[in-house]
């Protein structure tokens, strides 16, 4: 197996993803779809051998004991997110590209509303989507936004690391499960006993951690996170289901307290070539408030829609206009509309 022959055809044709799989020829996904690498198929005993250098003792004793490990690494070039398994008996690794740039939020096509949130003195601010949809460098992009222009103390909690920051105006930790913290809750609860301003939890996905990031941000910190759900009203509902139901009314204060907005993306791919963000975004007003408190999440979606004015956006909203600058074919946006037949009679006006 060329592991360098594979990474620089990943590299030179911009692949986001590179799976190896014992038995198939080295695969990339360059926008949406998959393309075969000319290299010859890939044999277990040659991938065992590259899991072997790539894998700490500690992630080759996980890997070996529950047949599954996160990583992150890196080459001269370019670093990436890594899963090792299974399948079928037989080795598999699953490497996602992260770029080591950090790149300007400006450069990545998001509406105008986003940027003030770096400003933030305190409170919840969650980036939701799909797996593969940008969440994790809107997230860098903001924070190194503050990184370069504040002077606060930065705590990230990652699954692993991705983009690493340089401390600028900021000190920043960034921490990693399983090496540097057992669990996110474990991480968080542990971080704010370290003097910090901001936190990013990678992922909510459990009631511990949802719970202190919660606290977190009603003690005065602002909290980042992520959670993978399409919109905001689904956001809000996801959060008050993982409690118990005796909880949720006093859960669903807390969050309309604390909750300063939710983004939620998707990409779509760009007439020539590449990937743009389609973007709901959720301002925490007074309005959103009460409808959180009163469990009125469905009224969200229309909250969005009658206050595009204050930087609100909702998804329909946000993909024809991508389609109004050229940057999306009219099909592709009506495909991935939540009201195709609106937003054909919106684009045809």
């Amino acid at each position: 197996m060329d592991i360098k022959a594979i990474l620089a055809a990943a590299m030179q044709q911009g692949a986001s993803d590179i799976h190896l799989v014992s038995g198939e020829s080295p695969i990339i996904r360059v926008d949406t779809g998959l393309i075969t690498v000319d290299q010859p198929i890939l044999e277990a005993e040659e991938l065992n051998t590259h899991i072997a250098t790539m894998l700490t003792e500690t992630q080759l004793e996980t890997y070996h004991k529950q047949q599954d490990v996160d990583l992150s690494w890196a080459t001269q070039e370019c670093r990436y997110r890594v899963n090792v398994h299974l399948q079928r008996g037989m080795p598999a690794i699953a490497m996602r590209t992260v770029k080591t740039k950090i790149p300007p939020l400006e450069s990545l096509n998001l509406p105008a509303a986003i940027a003030p949130l770096a400003e933030l003195p305190r409170g919840l601010v969650l980036v939701t989507g799909d797996t593969g949809s940008g969440k994790s460098t809107t997230l860098a992009s903001l924070l190194e936004r503050i990184n370069t222009s504040k002077h606060k103390h930065i705590i990230t909690l990652e699954d692993p690391v991705e983009y690493t920051f340089d401390s600028k105006g900021c000190l920043v930790e960034q921490r990693e499960l399983g090496r540097d913290m057992p669990s996110f809750a474990s991480g968080l609860k542990h971080a704010l006993r370290q003097d910090p301003d901001i936190i990013l939890v990678g992922e909510m996905r459990d009631l511990e951690t949802t719970s202190l990031a919660i606290s977190a941000a009603e003690t005065g910190h602002l909290v980042l996170s992520t959670l993978h759900t399409v919109n905001a009203s689904q956001t809000v509902e996801r959060i008050v289901d993982m409690y118990p139901a005796n909880q949720q009314s006093q859960v669903r204060s807390m969050l309309a307290n604390t909750l300063k907005s939710v983004i939620s993306q998707t990409l779509l791919p760009k007439i020539d070539g590449g990937m743009v963000p389609a973007v709901e975004i959720l301002l925490c007003n007074p309005a959103v408030r009460n409808i959180i408190r009163e469990a009125r999440t469905f009224e969200i979606a229309n909250v969005i829609e009658t206050n595009s004015r204050f930087g609100m956006i909702s998804r329909d909203a946000s993909i024809a206009t991508l389609v109004f600058n050229g940057l999306v074919e009219e099909s592709i946006a009506i495909a991935n509309s939540t009201d195709p037949q609106r937003l054909q009679m919106t684009l045809a006006a």
